[in-house]
């Protein structure tokens, strides 16, 4: 089967795609990897689709689902080498350590997005692996329409009534990165897109480390949706940062116009708003954004809650609920007053309940859509695992411990109503090998009483704490920092001139020796050699 690189379509014995023009002839070189690389023994590389600081983003093709899917690597630009010929990075000693804490960043970031899966808003995670000493990331791909494409579409702006249901499940799918301790950071039209069946999706996923200056990696900020604070060296990233993109990008949908850059607005803050745009907006929402986008934080909304309030009128609508539910409380107290008019308590609440839902009727507010996946964190589908089996005739849940994560998978995926999450932290194992499942829940042969969808969480193991240092004498400077990387060792380098061992060859441990036993993790000093120490001329 030939697949064109650039759209994974079958092309036979073409090289120009006839369905996307990509020419297959030509090459895709360093340090990005070659047309038809296979990872993991099962994606098909093609063209790069996107690139930044951190990583680099392909379209790729699943042999085992048949599937078209985007293949993410990290690939923190200026931290390694990789030669045309190659596939594995080739990590400089100065940045090893490094290369090595954002990887971990980069592997903890998307194995939380993993595990949100059931907020619209974000792509969804399918696998995560490492392999060429670099991870990989397996998103889902979507045909999809370009944010500022589906703006262009609709009249160069959205109306109101289109954006809100749009931008909702985005806010909620930012609130649940954040109470899990991370962030987007880049929201912008460049990062968003529109489904086939209309609901936005956020593309630009990336860890703090490239959405800020001062790091080790490029940084790459969206002029006029990056906050201010993004622009300083190392400022920490939150919730109040993100609320400036999210405000910066809802502005671009209803006025077809991105803010002045950050660095303007800290001279000029004015947000310019045509008048047309300004009578067609209700006036809470124009007041909304413009505290989402104040250039002072202390002044900026703070939390996601605050924004999507001031988003709706529900402020207004409780004010009301408040006063009637107020009213209520002194008939019913004022018994007197009560059985003067003829009206019994129960009948003064029931008239105040009408009125309520009448007036919050009328004010157009439907309380739910202050939180449209709220009920994503009820605990009504909820499994129970103490359940007895004894007697228990119906469905148990299947069995994964002791199988590798990618067999787990690969069977989940071929039973419709499981779903199956990675727990964010891997542990230590003295009996099961890394990547091998250690524990899930619920547990194995439980009823699965609940019916229908059904989810298990599973524990991976890293494999031994302790790991043997292996013999690495004579070997080259980097293969032998491959064979100790793959161990789980941070390597460090140290060069001295040597007699018996070849220039860029290593010598040996500078503080132990091989066979020795030492926490997965260690930093570990080698000695290379320099060669045979150069003499100095004679003066005769």
């Amino acid at each position: 089967m030939a697949l064109c690189m650039g759209c994974m379509r079958e092309i036979g014995d073409k090289t120009i795609c006839p369905s996307c023009g990509f020419d297959n002839s030509k090459e895709q070189h360093s340090p990005f990897l070659p047309y038809g690389t296979v990872l993991h023994g099962r994606y098909i590389v093609g063209s790069v689709i996107d690139t930044n600081g951190e990583s680099s983003r392909y379209i790729s093709f699943d042999k085992q689902t048949g599937d078209v899917v985007i293949v993410c690597e990290f690939l923190p630009m200026g931290l390694f080498e990789r030669e045309n010929d190659e596939l594995a990075l080739t990590i400089k000693f100065e940045n090893d350590d490094i290369f090595h804490k954002l990887m971990s960043d980069f592997i903890s970031y998307f194995r939380t997005v993993a595990e949100l899966k059931d907020f619209s808003a974000l792509i969804k995670i399918h696998n995560i692996f490492q392999e060429n000493n670099t991870t990989y990331v397996i998103e889902e791909n979507q045909d999809l329409i370009p944010f500022e494409e589906y703006v262009e579409r609709s009249n160069g702006h959205l109306e109101w009534d289109i954006a809100r249901p749009l931008f909702m499940p985005v806010i909620s799918a930012l609130e649940a990165l954040h109470r899990r301790g991370l962030g987007h950071y880049a929201i912008s039209p460049k990062n968003m897109y529109v489904t086939s069946y209309g609901k936005i999706k956020i593309a630009g996923l990336a860890t703090s480390n490239e959405r800020k200056r001062g790091t080790p990696l490029k940084s790459q900020l969206y002029s006029g949706c990056a906050a201010p604070e993004q622009y300083e060296d190392n400022f920490p990233l939150d919730s109040i940062t993100e609320i400036y993109g999210i405000s910066a990008t809802l502005f671009y949908a209803l006025t077809g116009n991105l803010p002045a850059p950050a660095k303007e607005r800290l001279k000029d803050s004015r947000l310019l708003m045509s008048t047309s745009t300004v009578k067609r907006l209700p006036p809470h929402v124009v007041t909304a954004i413009a505290n989402g986008l104040q250039v002072k934080r202390e002044n900026r909304i703070t939390d996601f809650d605050d924004l999507r309030s001031q988003l709706s009128v529900s402020h207004t609508a409780q004010a009301i609920q408040e006063e009637i539910s107020r009213t209520a409380n002194m008939n019913v107290n004022n018994s007197d007053s009560g059985r003067r008019s003829g009206m019994s308590h129960g009948l003064v609440a029931a008239i105040a309940a009408v009125l309520t839902v009448l007036i919050l009727g009328a004010a157009g507010v439907l309380l739910i859509m202050q939180n449209p996946l709220q009920s994503l964190f009820s605990d009504n589908n909820k499994v129970e695992t103490t359940a007895s089996t004894e007697g228990w005739t119906g469905e148990t849940i299947p069995d994964f411990v002791g199988k590798t994560y990618d067999e787990a998978q690969a069977e989940a995926s071929k039973i419709e109503a499981l779903s199956l999450y990675r727990d964010v932290e891997d542990s230590y194992s003295d009996q099961y090998a890394e990547d091998v499942i250690m524990e899930q829940s619920p547990a194995a042969g439980s009823p699965n009483a609940a019916g229908g969808d059904y989810s298990i969480t599973v524990k991976v193991s890293k494999g031994k704490q302790m790991r043997t240092l292996p013999k690495i004498a004579n070997e080259s400077v980097n293969s032998a920092a491959k064979s100790l990387a793959n161990l789980g060792f941070v390597v460090d380098a140290e060069y001295q001139y040597n007699e018996k061992v070849d220039e860029n060859d290593v010598v040996g441990y500078k503080d132990y020796k091989a066979g020795d036993k030492l926490e997965h993790g260690s930093t570990i000093t080698i000695i290379v050699s320099r060669g045979k120490e150069p003499t100095e001329p004679s003066n005769n």
